[in-house]
C-alpha cells in the first residue's frame, strides 16, 4: 500500500449509536493516505457484532477486539481514535464497577505510549470519566455538554475546533471529523520522523 501513511496502524473504537458520517469518513480517509486501519470493539466472547449507527440506523459489523490486546500489540498503532457519539458512553460500562471499563483501560495504556497519537472527539472524553489524570492539566476540545466534565477533570479546555496538545488531538464534535483527522494524520507523520529514542 503506498501513500503518506504506508506502513502505519489505525485504530478507531465502535460501538453502536455511532455517528455515520464520521466512521465513513474515517473508513476511507486513513485508508486514502495508505494508512491500515482497525475498528476495535468489545466483542463480549462473540466473532463479531454488529452495531447500528445513530442516524440512519446503518449497520456496522466490527470483528476486532482491543480486549486482552497485549504490549507490543498495542505499540504497533501509530494511533487511536475515540470517535464522537454514543460510543463511549456505550464502551464505558463494566459489570464490575471495581475495575476500570476494558476500553478505558486499553486507552490508558494506549496514554502511556507517547509515540501513539491518541484522538477523542466529541463525547469521546466520556470514555475517560474514570480517568481524569490523563487529561489534567492539558489542553483539550470537546463538545460544549461535555465543557463541565473536563473542567471537572482538570483538563484545560480550549474553544477551537480542533485542539493538539503533545500526542493528544481532540475535536470538537464529529461535524470537524474531517479537520479531525487531518490533524491526527499530521501528528502521526510528525512523530515517524523522530527517531526512535527522541521526544
Amino acid at each position: 500500500m503506498t501513500g503518506a501513511l504506508a506502513g502505519h496502524r489505525i485504530a478507531v473504537l465502535v460501538e453502536s449509536d455511532f455517528y455515520e458520517h464520521e466512521i465513513w469518513y474515517y473508513s476511507y480517509r486513513f485508508p486514502e493516505e495508505g494508512a491500515e486501519l482497525h475498528f476495535l470493539t468489545r466483542l463480549w466472547g462473540q466473532e463479531s457484532i454488529t452495531f447500528t449507527g445513530h442516524e440512519y440506523k446503518a449497520p456496522f459489523v466490527c470483528a476486532e477486539s482491543f480486549e486482552n490486546m497485549d504490549d507490543d500489540t498495542l505499540r504497533s498503532y501509530s494511533a487511536i481514535i475515540v470517535p464522537s457519539a454514543m460510543v463511549s458512553d456505550r464502551l464505558r460500562y463494566s459489570e464490575d464497577l471495581a475495575k476500570l471499563p476494558p476500553a478505558t483501560d486499553f486507552v490508558r495504556r494506549a496514554f502511556a505510549e507517547p509515540r501513539i497519537v491518541k484522538g477523542i472527539i466529541c463525547h469521546g472524553l466520556w470514555l475517560l470519566s474514570r480517568t481524569p489524570e490523563l487529561v489534567r492539566g492539558r489542553r483539550l476540545t470537546c463538545h460544549p455538554n461535555l465543557y463541565g466534565d473536563a473542567l471537572n477533570m482538570g483538563a484545560r479546555y480550549v474553544d477551537q475546533d480542533v485542539v493538539v496538545d503533545d500526542d493528544l488531538v481532540t475535536g470538537r464534535t464529529g461535524a470537524q471529523a474531517g479537520q479531525f483527522a487531518r490533524t491526527v494524520i499530521s501528528e502521526v507523520l510528525k512523530r515517524s520522523a523522530v527517531p526512535v529514542g527522541v521526544s
